[in-house]
């Protein structure tokens, strides 16, 4: 059965850096959107990033420049480099797979990993 697994979240500084690792099986890993999001105490569920059909990349804006989405495909693992860390980035962090690899910024997930905890202290 399909399976996703993050890892590398914890408690960083303003400023900080963290690299988010998604290990993935049970299905065809390059034939899935992916994408990581994230969910805050009292917000909506957000979109940060995923890889489109095409393989490029797309960001929130609010992350942009400082996250960095990227594939190992030989190891079936999803990153997420978080730079430039900010105190309104603390959240838990989701990455999810979808069997429908088209317009992967608007998908509904079907499949989520358990989530991994970011804290940006100022």
């Amino acid at each position: 059965q399909v399976q996703l697994v993050e890892s590398g979240g914890g408690s960083v500084q303003a400023g900080g850096s963290l690299r988010l690792s998604c290990a993935a099986s049970g299905f065809t890993y390059n034939s899935y959107c992916m994408g990581w999001f994230r969910l805050a105490p009292g917000k909506e569920r957000e979109t940060v990033a995923v890889v489109e059909a095409d393989g490029s990349t797309r960001y929130a804006d609010s992350v942009k420049g400082r996250f960095t989405i990227s594939q190992d495909n030989a190891k079936n693992t999803l990153y997420l480099q978080m730079n430039s860390l900010k105190p309104e980035d603390t959240a838990a962090y989701y990455c999810a797979a979808d069997p429908f690899r088209y317009r992967c910024w608007t998908r509904k997930y079907n499949y989520w990993g358990q989530g991994t905890q970011v804290t940006v202290s100022s």
